[in-house]
């Protein structure tokens, strides 16, 4: 049992660590890892505060910014999205 709790409590640091060095969001931690959004979720937010708690507090600046800026990024996500549709569709009439 022990060794699933130091495999935990390493995750959760290199999770952690990944996200202050990249300014990382859950789904990309989540996608670098190959894991679930769930776990690092979980991870980051029960579990690291216990375990660094400075950590926690810069990783947890950098959940919140991305937080505040998702609604700009979807927008602009959606706005690329019709723009490559509306080449495709000028490509075929020509």
């Amino acid at each position: 049992m022990r060794k699933q709790a130091e495999f935990l409590e390493d995750r959760c640091l290199k999770l952690g660590e990944y996200i202050l060095e990249h300014k990382g969001t859950v789904r990309s931690t989540a996608k670098a890892f190959r894991i679930s959004k769930s776990t690092v979720h979980k991870d980051i937010t029960s579990r690291l505060p216990a375990l660094n708690h400075s950590l926690y507090v810069e990783v947890k600046k950098i959940l919140d910014q991305n937080k505040q800026e998702r609604h700009i990024r979807g927008g602009l996500a959606t706005r690329e999205k019709y723009r490559k549709l509306e080449e495709q569709h000028c490509m075929e009439k020509h």
